[in-house]
């Protein structure tokens, strides 16, 4: 009996110690987190509007639409995340509409847990640069083992198809309700 309680006060002392090391941690690393995650962010949008030198925020409900400008303050385009399930687990993609938001001005995978070698691809240039200055009215469509004759069609990764479909059913849908919202200002 005397051997159990001292087992358990053991273990209740090594857990107390255990989870605030953990909070600890947890709060020295979380503000650096976000702040890498805020820098990436901003690449991204960047790199979707290479021109666009300066961009301000509007919350939209859930939603955050990110208003793009040159070094003139001219409106380039839209830059906003969507997120969705691919075959592995979360997609989360930072897109850009172009101002007439009829035309993609790009897309840049911020996080991906799809099959390395394989549904990892949809990270990779060759299947991005398909989205730089794609249609998305009618929606965005993929195609599989031929090219796109349409502007709006992309071609999915071969082996990766339903990788190819989580990042077209995920931008499909987010750009609908941006349109909405942004349909609302004008």
């Amino acid at each position: 009996m005397r051997s159990a309680v001292k087992m358990i006060s053991v273990l209740t002392i090594i857990g107390f110690i255990s989870g605030a090391v953990l909070v600890l941690v947890y709060t020295y690393a979380n503000p650096i987190i976000a702040k890498n995650r805020k820098k990436e962010m901003e690449k991204a949008i960047f790199r979707i509007f290479p021109e666009g030198k300066t961009y301000d925020k509007r919350t939209f409900g859930k939603d955050t639409v990110f208003n793009v400008k040159d070094k003139k303050g001219s409106l380039l385009g839209y830059a906003f995340l969507a997120k969705g399930n691919g075959y592995q687990g979360a997609i989360e993609i930072m897109a850009g509409i172009k101002s007439d938001l009829k035309t993609l001005a790009g897309i840049e995978i911020l996080e991906s847990q799809e099959t390395p070698g394989l549904g990892q691809e949809i990270a990779s240039d060759k299947f991005g640069s398909q989205f730089k200055g794609l249609e998305v009215a009618p929606e965005i469509i993929y195609v599989k083992n031929v090219e796109p004759s349409k502007p709006n069609e992309i071609q999915a990764i071969t082996g990766a198809t339903i990788s190819s479909r989580a990042v077209v059913t995920i931008l499909n849908e987010k750009i609908e309700v941006i349109k909405k919202d942004l349909g609302k200002l004008k």
